[in-house]
């Protein structure tokens, strides 16, 4: 488990258990009550207030009004707050929406200026439409979870991606591209791409995606993607 995950289960099981002992912690996240230790200091640097108490019943405590969460946040994790209210909206699905977008202001207001600076980088990439009737969605699957924090170094440090690409006929290959942009048209999520194999703009479906990678060392120049003139395909032509 690396240290960012034994802070969040730390901070989650004392959150739960209210008062958790060293040894319990170790156990929890599978580290020496050195590292916990250390973890414990380290999250106190952060601002959690976590008391300790020796004898019999006694180990740490979190104080419940300890919020720190949001300002460990990555990019990535806030934007995939963000685009999912985002999607639910444009689907007319968000009953309340004025209750998220408060969450989410506060949750931005309580990130580093050089987060919230990526954050919006990050969001001017993101386009929603409305998902034609005639689209098929009969092989709609899952979108791999790698694709996110993928594409956060990607677009942020304008850096090439390959990734396997399966198409509507099953048949695989691998692609080496510019992000541009990611369009949403729910239930459907498009990454879009200048091909430069191609000399053009690719859209591929998410779902379609697997083993994506960032190649270091490389870059590209942002293009202006033609939305206006063709936001909504329909048909398979994700070539």
């Amino acid at each position: 488990m690396n240290i960012r995950n034994r802070h969040d289960t730390i901070v989650r099981t004392l959150r739960r258990n209210g008062t958790a002992t060293v040894d319990t912690l170790a156990q929890e996240v599978g580290a020496s009550r050195r590292t916990v230790l250390r973890d414990i200091s380290a999250l106190r640097d952060e601002g959690f207030v976590i008391y300790s108490e020796s004898g019999p019943g006694g180990g740490l405590q979190l104080d419940p009004q300890s919020m720190q969460t949001a300002t460990r946040l990555s990019v990535a994790e806030v934007f995939a707050l963000l685009i999912s209210v985002a999607a639910m909206r444009a689907a007319q699905n968000l009953p309340f929406s004025d209750l998220a977008d408060a969450g989410l202001a506060k949750i931005e207001k309580s990130l580093p200026s050089e987060k919230v600076r990526d954050l919006r980088r990050f969001l001017e990439c993101l386009h929603i439409g409305q998902l034609s009737p005639k689209q098929d969605l009969s092989d709609l699957g899952k979108i791999d979870p790698a694709l996110l924090p993928a594409f956060e170094s990607a677009f942020l440090d304008q850096t090439l991606i390959r990734f396997a690409y399966r198409d509507a006929k099953g048949a695989v290959t691998y692609r080496e591209v510019e992000p541009q942009a990611m369009l949403i048209l729910q239930p459907l999520w498009y990454l879009v791409a200048w091909d430069p194999a191609r000399d053009g703009f690719r859209h591929f479906r998410m779902d379609r995606i697997s083993a994506p990678e960032c190649l270091i060392g490389t870059s590209f120049r942002r293009r202006h993607v033609p939305f206006e003139d063709d936001v909504s395909p329909y048909q398979d032509v994700m070539r």
